[in-house]
């Protein structure tokens, strides 16, 4: 019960956080492409990578932390289920290229994102003062 309560208030957090990020991106950026839930798929991915190589392989995040962080956190904040609906809206409006241009730089960032995350986790733990056990 403990974990699912984790779970659900920190989905809350990430859901929150969505909501003002992607607003403000979109306000920022513009309407006329889905800049707001791009942005927080691409941070997203990069967290989420971070988070769970510190997890696995050092004591910093435990395995109740990490729950509420991946799981809860970035599962509120990453907004798949968005990114496909603005994806086939554009392609519904007949807005062939920008569906496309939509998908392609959605996966091509997230992944590298993703990859940027995984690689300053692994930086970060690769330094002597990393050794220390702070959990």
């Amino acid at each position: 019960m403990k974990r699912l309560l984790l779970v659900l208030s920190c989905g809350g957090l990430g859901s929150g956080t969505r909501y003002l990020l992607a607003g403000w991106v979109a306000r920022v950026a513009g309407a006329s492409f889905p800049y707001g839930t791009l942005s927080v798929n691409a941070i997203g991915s990069f967290l989420i990578a971070g988070i769970m190589y510190l997890s696995l392989t050092t004591a910093l995040i435990g395995p109740d932390l990490r729950l509420a962080l991946t799981t809860g956190v970035m599962g509120g904040f990453t907004t798949y289920s968005t990114f496909d609906y603005e994806s086939l809206s554009l392609f519904q409006q007949g807005a062939w290229l920008l569906g496309c241009l939509n998908v392609a730089v959605t996966v091509l960032l997230c992944l590298s994102a993703g990859a940027a995350g995984l690689f300053i986790a692994r930086w970060l733990t690769a330094r002597p003062w990393s050794r220390l056990d702070l959990a």
